[in-house]
Order: structure tokens, then C-alpha cells, then sequence
């Protein structure tokens, strides 16, 4: 593992921990929450694979999403669909303390997907080929993504769709080998940050940038100068040798969530009818391999 991106100011990180199957390092996980206030957890896709866990286990951990699993027509898609999404839930449970088929998730009109019933602990998604990528937060806004490293980005059009005309100017100066995996680095943090505030793709990747020599400090405008302050860390990682992903946090001024177990974080009337309705007291007496 590679970090090409020193850490901006502000948050610490963690390295990315690889989760292996619903026997993963979740004590890491929830280590690192408590630590760093964000995790940041990957797994290949074919430890996730969703036939694993059969029709009715699937369904179970799906939840709501199980509709939208099945209108998917073609079979890599779903596939990494339903592995991201399980995935998510299984960090999202850890990190709650309740088990996976009990965590809900709901989605902004940009698509961005959130804990419903749990608003101490921000999630993010991320999938590329067979790489499956989470980051958790307590206390702030967070978005990840991955992209192949060796993705071809530098050609025609540059300063019209991906850079600001600061950043254009650094890439056009550097050497011809330079030039893609820093405009893949690029890539991923500006999707990185534009998931964490709720624009997705409606923010227009020419109107905010990075610096391009390796040191995502912080925002700049298209002109180069500072755009954010303190309250905005990111970082860049390389994983498995072939993908960059990067981590855009931002405090939301309310502190940092210590405690996130589900009980103390909501209503004990509401915890005992979700218990009842989900049957937690007999799920906690099985491993958590049992839902795969």
C-alpha cells in the first residue's frame, strides 16, 4: 500500500483496513472511529459476492434496496451493487453495535446514501471493477472514491470538464508521465468532495480544484487561491497496486461522536420495538457469518 497524498490539516487518518468477509476486522474499524473519528474499510468484490448469502439472507440485508437489486438487468452490476451495499451495512452495524440486516439506509436526490434512524455516523460508497470501498465518520460529512490508477484522463478538453485553469496550467508544466496519475488524483478527490457536500456530479469539477503536487491541503478556487479552511481534511491513497482512491472530510461544528452504539444514540422505546420487529435478541446469539 502506497499513500501518494500527504494528510491536509486538521482530522488524522488511519490507513485503509481491508475487510476480508463478515468476519473482518471490525474491531479495527470501530478502533479507528474512535481514534480518528473516520474509518476507511475496502474489500475485493469477490469476498462480497451477494449468491453467497441466498435469496432470503440477501433480501434480509438488503432491506429496501432489495426492489432496486432486482430491476438491475445485468449481472456485474447488480452483482457489485448488492456487494457494496452489504458491505456497508456489515461497517455500518460495526460501527452501531447492532447487526447488519438492522441498518437501514436511505438516499439524498443526489444519490447519496445515508444511515436512516442514525445521524451520529455519515457513511460513503465507492466501487470500481473489484474494489468495494467505505468511509464512516462520526462529527462530519464524508465522501470517498476510487478510480484505477492507470486510468487515461490528459487530452483534449481538459481545462472544459475536469480542471480549473490553475490547475490546467500545472498539468500542462509537467512531464508527459506525470501527467495521468495526477489527474486521476484530481478525480478522485474533487468526487470525494463533492459526495461529502450532497452535489454529486451537480458540482462542476472546473469550478474548484486541488493542488496538483501531491499535498491536498485544501480547496482552491479556479484561479489557484485558498478556497477552504481547517475544516476540510483529505487524503490520498494507492491500493492494491493499481487503484487511487481519496477521502474528503468535513467537520459539521457539533463535535465529535464518541459513543456510537445504536442504544444510547436513540430513544429506548424505539430500540425495543426495532428489537421486536427484527428479532435482535436472537440475532446477537448467532455469528455474524450466519447472514452470509
Amino acid at each position: 500500500m502506497t499513500a501518494p497524498g500527504k494528510p491536509s490539516p486538521g482530522r488524522t487518518f488511519g490507513e485503509p483496513i481491508v475487510i476480508t468477509g463478515p468476519r473482518g476486522d471490525w474491531n479495527g474499524v470501530r478502533r479507528d472511529l474512535a481514534t480518528h473519528a473516520t474509518a476507511i474499510l475496502y474489500a475485493r468484490l469477490d469476498d462480497w459476492r451477494p449468491e453467497r448469502a441466498g435469496g432470503p439472507r440477501l433480501r434480509a440485508l438488503l432491506g429496501r434496496d432489495w426492489a432496486r437489486y432486482l430491476d438491475l438487468t445485468h449481472p456485474e452490476v447488480r452483482t457489485r451493487f448488492a456487494s457494496s451495499r452489504v458491505l456497508l451495512k456489515f461497517a455500518a452495524g460495526a460501527a452501531l453495535h447492532v447487526p447488519p440486516q438492522s441498518v437501514e439506509l436511505g438516499y439524498t436526490p443526489s444519490g447519496r446514501p445515508y444511515l436512516h434512524g442514525y445521524d451520529g455516523v455519515q457513511i460513503s460508497l465507492s466501487h470500481t471493477e473489484d474494489l468495494l470501498l467505505v468511509g464512516l465518520a462520526t462529527g462530519a460529512v464524508i465522501g470517498v472514491d476510487a478510480e484505477r490508477a492507470d486510468r487515461t484522463l490528459y487530452g483534449a478538453g481538459l481545462g472544459r470538464h475536469l480542471c480549473t485553469p490553475h490547475e490546467a496550467e500545472m498539468i500542462e508544466a509537467m512531464a508527459d508521465h506525470e501527467r495521468d496519475p495526477a489527474m486521476v488524483r484530481l478525480w478522485t478527490l474533487k468526487e470525494a468532495y463533492s459526495k461529502a457536500i450532497g452535489l454529486g456530479m451537480q458540482f462542476r469539477f472546473t469550478d474548484f480544484g486541488f493542488e496538483t503536487d501531491g499535498t491536498p491541503t485544501e480547496v482552491r478556487r479556479p484561479d489557484g487561491t485558498p478556497g477552504s479552511g481547517s475544516e476540510w481534511s483529505f487524503r490520498t491513497y494507492g491500493l492494491l497496486d493499481r487503484y487511487t482512491v481519496s477521502v474528503a472530510v468535513g467537520d459539521s461544528g457539533f463535535g465529535v461522536t464518541t459513543d456510537t452504539q445504536a442504544h444510547t444514540m436513540l430513544d429506548a422505546g424505539i430500540v425495543d420495538a426495532l428489537s421486536e420487529v427484527l428479532g435482535h435478541e436472537e440475532d446477537e446469539r448467532h455469528e455474524r457469518d450466519d447472514w452470509w
